[in-house]
């Protein structure tokens, strides 16, 4: 368990940042986030404190002989309750991602597999919108560009909503599908690969960017197979000399296009400089996306036995036309589950 001098440090800063609110001194905006993240473990910390306290009490009847047998079936109760105070308490404690509460932008690109692998990369955008819908989110659609029979060759969404970061993070790698593909006429099963990636939205306070660093250009707008969908240069692409990223943008409005398009380079790039800051998190992100083939998987969509099977936590699911229509709540909980276990294990070390 926890040690109580710990949770004393926790109960004086949140003692700390009420008595700061209730003076109206510091950063009243990041005191109140901090209180906020703070206020459901002090009041954990306080059930746990008041059960230790009856347990005490408890013991200290035993040596009543009149009241030893309800002081010991109240402590039969009441250690029977310790274990769960005790399990919501480390719940409670767990190191949080300050990212999980941010918008994501989500990219999805097809990998192995020609037009079919562009056709699930489609698939998949339309989970995630789904997705996004169900749990009252926004999703728009920064860039989009189609294959010729509808696909998908690259897809940039911005997602914004409550804890959309948290929900969606662990959706980054390679996707593979196994199909008969609409462009197959003898009825194989084929296997292909799309990579998603998922990254949390910077603010402008985590990257600074400097405007020297950047070419920009405009240019026509184009749909599938190059189609133009407008007559005006309102694309913008925008590059980042240094890192050598290049981010577009195709909406209607230039002005627009160029916020957005800065949105998203600002999102790589805080993601990379996260990257960077936690080896470990790097070496998982590098062998969830790899390169895109087939062999480098997190998760198989199995068409004709409606199976989806997570591969990094061993689930399979027999209701694949529920997964595709948005309902991946199943999923992203037990994934969610298998992080906090891990964390729990780390601190229990």
């Amino acid at each position: 368990m926890v040690p109580m001098d710990r949770l004393d440090q926790i109960v004086e800063r949140f003692e700390y940042l009420e008595a700061q609110m209730a003076s109206g001194g510091g950063d009243i905006a990041q005191l109140g986030r901090e209180y906020a993240e703070l206020r459901p473990v002090v009041e954990r910390i306080a059930a746990y404190r008041t059960l230790l306290e009856e347990i005490e009490a408890a013991e200290a009847m035993r040596s009543d002989p009149e009241m030893k047998s309800l002081a010991e079936e109240e402590l039969e109760a009441l250690h029977a309750r310790r274990p769960e105070l005790e399990a919501e308490l480390q719940m409670a404690l767990l190191p949080r991602d300050e990212a999980d509460r941010r918008p994501a932008i989500i990219e999805i690109r097809p990998g192995t597999g020609g037009e079919e692998a562009a056709l699930f990369a489609g698939d998949l955008l339309r989970m995630y919108q789904r997705y996004a819908e169900a749990r009252g989110w926004s999703f728009d659609l920064v860039e989009m560009q189609q294959s010729e029979l509808g696909g998908v060759r690259e897809a940039v969404a911005h997602v914004k909503g409550a804890d959309v970061f948290a929900r969606l993070k662990f959706e980054s790698g390679v996707h593979r599908v196994q199909r008969v593909p609409e462009t197959e006429s003898g009825g194989r099963i084929h296997t292909s690969a799309a990579t998603v990636a998922v990254l949390p939205e910077a603010q402008d306070v985590d990257v600074r960017i400097d405007p020297n660093d950047l070419r920009i250009d405009t240019m026509r707008a184009s749909g599938a197979g190059g189609q133009h969908v407008n007559t005006t240069d309102s694309a913008v692409r925008i590059t980042h000399i240094p890192s050598g990223i290049v981010v577009t943008s195709s909406e209607k409005s230039q002005h627009r296009n160029r916020e957005i398009a800065l949105e998203v380079l600002r999102s790589r790039l805080y993601d990379m400089e996260r990257q960077s800051a936690d080896s470990a998190r790097s070496a998982v992100r590098a062998a969830q996306v790899g390169s895109g083939d087939r062999s480098e998987r997190i998760r198989t969509y199995n068409f004709p036995q409606g199976r989806m099977t997570d591969h990094r936590i061993g689930l399979t699911l027999y209701k694949l036309d529920q997964i595709m229509a948005g309902d991946l709540d199943d999923v992203i909980d037990a994934l969610t589950a298998d992080a906090q276990a891990t964390l729990l294990a780390e601190m229990d070390e």
